[in-house]
Order: C-alpha cells, then sequence, then structure tokens
C-alpha cells in the first residue's frame, strides 16, 4: 500500500499563529501515518523547514484538524497538532487557542456549518481537552468575511473579530484548576504556580529568574543559564502536573512576570517551552490570568486586578497585550473567560508530502 502524499488544505493565520487546517477525512486515518505525513509537508525536522510550508518556528508550524461533531452541544471537533520544528515529533499534548480562532471560518467554508446573514456561532469541541468553546464568526450575506477593523497584538493590520468564549476549562489537561492542591510551590528554590486553566502553565516571577521581564525575546533565549535553569524547573513539574516526562512534550509553557509596565495587569515573557514568544498563548493568557486572581500566588503579588465580578485582565507580552475577560462565580473563582482573536485565509489548495 503507498502511502498518502498529498491532501486538500486551507492555511490560515489564526491569532498570532500560523498552519495548515485539514478536514479530518482528508488525512491518513493511521496517526504514525498522519504524523510522518504532517512532518514532511511542514518540511520537519529542520531548523528551516526548507523543504516544508512550516515557517522555522513554533508559531508557524501548527495544524488544525476538523471534523463534523455528533457531540450534543458541538457542531465541530477540532483537535490541534503541534509540529516540532526541529524534531521528528507531532503531539496532541496541548491545545491552542490561536489556531482555534480559524476553526470557525474553516468549518463555514468547508460547509460543515450553515452560514447565518450576520454572525454565524460555531460551538467546537476542542479533542485535546475535552473542551468546548464557542466563536463568533462574521458572516454578512451568509459567506464568511476576513475584513474588519478588529486588530490584536502581534499580528499587523485589522480583521474581522473572532470572540471566543471559553468554558469548564480548568484541569484540561492537568486534571485540576490545580494540579498540586497549591497556589504556590517550591521547585528547584523557585516559587511557582502550576496551573491549568486550558493550558498547562508554571508561572514565576521574572525577577527570581534574575532577568527584570522587560527584555525581549531574542535576549532571553540568548541567555543559555536563564534556558537551563527553566529547563529544570518544567521537569520537576511535569510529573507534579500529570503530565508525566515532559522532555519531549510541548507542555507546560512557562511564564515568567513581572509588574505590569502598559497599564495592564501583569507583564509576561513566556518560553513554549524553548523558545520565547513573541507575544503570548490565547489558552496560555486565560491560564495566567487566572494565577493572577490566587492569593498568595507570585502572580497575584505583582498584578492589578481590579475588582467585581467581570475582571478586564490586560496580559502584556514582547508586543502588546491580550486582554481576557474573566467572570468569576460567587466564591472568586473563575467561571468562564473570553477572548478576542481574529483569522485570515492565505491559501486554499492542495499540499504535498515526499513522494515514495
Amino acid at each position: 500500500m503507498s502511502k498518502q502524499t498529498s491532501a486538500p488544505c486551507m492555511w490560515m493565520r489564526g491569532g498570532t499563529s500560523k498552519g495548515g487546517y485539514f478536514l479530518a477525512e482528508d488525512l491518513p486515518k493511521d496517526v504514525a501515518e498522519r504524523d510522518q505525513f504532517l512532518l514532511e509537508i511542514m518540511g520537519s525536522p529542520d531548523t528551516r523547514q526548507i523543504d516544508g510550508m512550516g515557517g522555522a518556528h513554533p508559531l508557524t508550524s501548527k495544524v488544525g484538524v476538523i471534523s463534523k461533531s455528533e457531540r450534543d452541544g458541538a457542531d465541530v471537533d477540532y483537535l490541534f497538532l503541534q509540529v516540532f520544528v526541529d524534531k521528528a515529533v507531532v503531539t496532541d499534548a496541548q491545545n491552542c487557542g490561536n489556531i482555534l480562532a480559524g476553526v470557525g471560518p474553516f468549518a463555514i467554508e468547508r460547509g460543515l456549518v450553515k452560514a447565518q446573514d450576520g454572525v454565524t456561532p460555531v460551538k467546537i469541541y476542542m479533542e485535546n481537552t475535552g473542551q468546548f468553546a464557542e466563536a463568533r464568526i462574521q458572516t454578512p450575506g451568509g459567506k464568511v468575511t476576513y475584513k474588519g477593523d478588529a486588530r490584536i497584538d502581534g499580528s499587523p493590520g485589522s480583521a474581522a473579530p473572532v470572540p471566543i468564549e471559553f468554558k469548564d476549562t480548568a484541569g484540561s489537561s492537568c486534571g485540576a484548576l490545580l494540579p498540586t492542591g497549591n497556589a504556590v510551590d517550591i521547585v528547584e528554590g523557585v516559587e511557582v504556580t502550576m496551573i491549568d486553566n486550558g493550558m498547562p502553565c508554571v508561572v514565576m516571577r521574572a525577577s527570581d529568574m534574575g532577568i527584570t521581564g522587560d527584555e525581549d525575546p531574542k535576549t532571553l533565549e540568548g541567555n543559555q543559564a536563564l534556558r537551563e535553569k527553566l529547563e529544570a524547573i518544567r521537569a520537576k513539574c511535569g510529573p507534579l502536573m500529570n503530565l508525566g516526562d515532559v522532555s519531549q512534550k510541548s507542555v507546560p509553557k512557562m511564564t515568567m512576570v513581572s509588574a505590569p509596565k502598559n497599564g495592564g495587569a501583569i507583564s509576561t515573557r513566556t518560553f513554549i517551552p524553548h523558545s520565547c514568544h513573541d507575544a503570548i498563548g490565547v489558552l496560555g493568557a486565560v491560564s495566567v490570568a487566572t494565577a493572577c486572581l490566587l492569593d498568595g500566588s507570585p502572580a497575584a503579588e505583582l498584578a492589578e486586578v481590579g475588582s467585581g465580578p467581570e475582571r478586564n485582565l490586560s496580559i502584556e507580552h514582547p508586543t502588546g497585550e491580550m486582554t481576557v475577560v474573566a467572570n468569576l462565580d460567587g466564591d472568586g473563582n473563575v467561571a468562564s473567560a473570553a477572548i478576542l482573536r481574529t483569522a485570515r485565509k492565505l491559501f486554499d489548495g492542495t499540499v504535498f508530502a515526499q513522494e515514495e
């Protein structure tokens, strides 16, 4: 039996990421064969991904696999796959809220969801974490539009708004919002919060890592002592977060926080896990925002969180900010979170793997 060497694909920018969107039926059913196909179309493993579609960075080496859902409360199922750049690894160990931003438009364009005139809600089941989200897609005249005035930091220009609401994301990968049961743990001599409100993250003070938190990503990536210390902490946190051995996994993300610099709630620098993010991931921002609301945590001691049952928490990052709207229940816990993203279709056609 010859291997599959091509597939229909839509390449899209979703939020501050970029990747290939596929119908599940268009990819090999065998997982190993599917992963090999995706490695080849991305050009991995190769730091430049010169022989594939990948952009030589984790943020541009991503895949969304979409199918019509048979679940109650969902229109489509969405599986996110991170294709490593320099390793022959494809993992579903995490979710991605940026690629999620393109799922609704893709589902409508592929006929999985019927467009309404004006705005079309798309209910999405996130297979990686077993959680639900609802995206609202601009569909004037019953057709998807990518044109609009919404702007997000980390992506140039403007586009149609894609507001996304998340519910019941606590413990999506780790089994609990705080997998150790603590708002603060000490790992490798550093106070950290291990948290999962849609994305497993380890949150710590930038100052405890020997940085100010103002550095640009390239400077931080060039700090070998910092990278080694972060990885040592990450390795210890993996089992404590019920993630097991994380040496070959892309989670947990490692976020160093400092006091806000531009009127936001908190300032961040995030490794994902070995490259420093130019911004911050959508669900990573939700997890960090939640950490800011935990009494006694490193983030809470530095954050400006306001008051009331609804909090607009601006999470500052190297290229701007991302606002998380957190709705709190009567006990002060985050009941739901919403975030604004945008997406744009880049091309629709056929991608090719290597021929035998």
